[in-house]
């Protein structure tokens, strides 16, 4: 355990920060899952909707930088592959 006021601090902070970051990445898993879900029902546009809603998320992670953004056009890459792959 830290002594140092400071040091102190920077862990309840980088706790804080991992709740939050855990949280976000949980968030993303969720709507990647709807997404595979309506495309394995194959249901096109309800696969379309949560499409816009996935990549909305997914976006929004990286610009918080949870997520590089190689990372994040990686997993936006995948999902719309996925869904445009759908006969």
């Amino acid at each position: 355990m830290a002594n140092i006021k400071s040091a102190k601090k920077r862990i309840l902070v980088n706790e804080t920060k991992a709740a939050r970051n855990k949280a976000i990445r949980s968030k993303v898993k969720t709507y990647t899952k709807k997404v595979d879900a309506a495309v394995a029902a194959g249901d096109k546009a309800a696969a379309q909707a949560a499409l816009s809603e996935a990549i909305s998320v997914i976006e929004k992670a990286g610009s918080k930088g949870v997520y590089h953004k190689n990372n994040v056009s990686r997993k936006v890459s995948r999902i719309s592959k996925a869904v445009n792959s759908m006969a």
